[in-house]
């Protein structure tokens, strides 16, 4: 079924002249034909609205889109966003850090050359400020008699070895440190090391001071003044207390150097130890005080030997921990 809709149009009468052959002359008639003629006039043409179709002709598919399919494609469009600009995030901080580390490995490979010359820049300074003293200085010069300048001259002596060892120890610290910046590295002692190290520095710190409590009381004879006691053992009690503080500093940082401490104050300790010896002639000091320095000069180089035998067995464990590790490391 099909409807049609037409507008009208203009009908308009033309007269048609007929012109018959000479016979029929004598019949002239007008018809009048009409003719349809559309003015010049805009038609609006409605619409064709067909609602069967012939048979050859195939049915349109139809698609009406339902909400839930709206709602996936706009689902899938925004992940598909989210994770284009997930993945550049991503990978924005990746080349971000790299151009970091890559800045910041430069001036870590400068610094690498100028730890070289630490090696023996440390050891030089130990040696300049604590062993050509006390080996080549005159006593003259430092011992003026059994008075308080010649106790700050060698307090002053003192100091200047400190002095040398902290810079050596920091030295030392900065070599041993490992060259991957991005690995901590921390080293602590076993609480055994700081046990028996506090026992000897205790043990080498009381002896003295058990000494010149029984000179005062009468104990030890002949007595000791207290001026020459404090020039013959007052230096040493005094870089003992600083060589304490220090390990236990390097024990609370856990530096590399902790194993190298006592070695470096207790070598010196013997070399302080013999020049009290000198001192004590020098003070004609008791034979109780001058035997107590030699016990001392003892108990030192028996701790030395201990600390020796220690960084030997460091080395043994370091080396035997690397063997545990790189089997490790090869399966993993």
């Amino acid at each position: 079924m099909a409807s049609l809709a037409q507008a009208p149009s203009a009908m308009s009468t033309v007269g048609v002249l007929w012109t018959l052959p000479r016979s029929m002359r004598l019949v002239n008639f007008k018809s009048a034909i009409p003719v349809v003629t559309s003015p010049c006039t805009h038609v609006k043409h409605s619409p064709l609205c067909c609602t069967k179709l012939t048979p050859w002709e195939l049915s349109p598919a139809s698609h009406a889109p339902t909400d839930d399919a709206d709602y996936k494609i706009l689902n899938k469009n925004s992940n598909i966003f989210e994770t284009l600009s997930s993945d550049n995030t991503a990978e924005a901080p990746a080349t971000k850090t790299e151009e970091v580390t890559d800045a910041n490995n430069q001036p870590l490979v400068q610094l690498q050359f100028l730890k070289w010359p630490m090696w023996l820049l440390g050891p030089c300074i130990l040696l300049g400020t604590g062993m050509v003293p006390t080996l080549w200085l005159p006593i003259s010069s430092i011992f003026l008699g059994p008075n308080i300048a010649s106790l700050l001259s060698l307090i002053g002596l003192d100091c200047i070895f400190n002095i040398g060892a902290t810079l050596f120890l920091l030295m030392a610290d900065s070599c041993a440190r490992s060259k991957n910046t991005t690995r901590a590295c921390n080293s602590k002692p076993p609480f055994s090391y700081k046990f028996w190290n506090m026992v000897a520095n205790t043990t080498g710190f009381i002896i003295p001071l058990l000494m010149l409590f029984g000179s005062q009381k009468g104990f030890l004879q002949p007595q000791l003044p207290f001026i020459p006691f404090a020039v013959l053992l007052g230096p040493y009690l005094l870089l003992l207390s600083i060589q304490i503080l220090t390990e236990m500093l390097t024990w609370h940082w856990q530096s590399p150097v902790w194993l190298v401490t006592p070695v470096v104050y207790e070598s010196y300790r013997v070399l302080q130890l013999m020049r009290g010896l000198k001192l004590g002639a020098e003070l004609s000091a008791p034979a109780w005080i001058v035997h107590t320095v030699r016990g001392l000069v003892c108990w030192w180089i028996l701790i030395l030997g201990v600390q020796l035998m220690r960084v030997a067995w460091f080395a043994g464990f370091t080396s035997q921990a690397r063997r545990q590790q790189s089997p490790a490391s090869a399966d993993g």
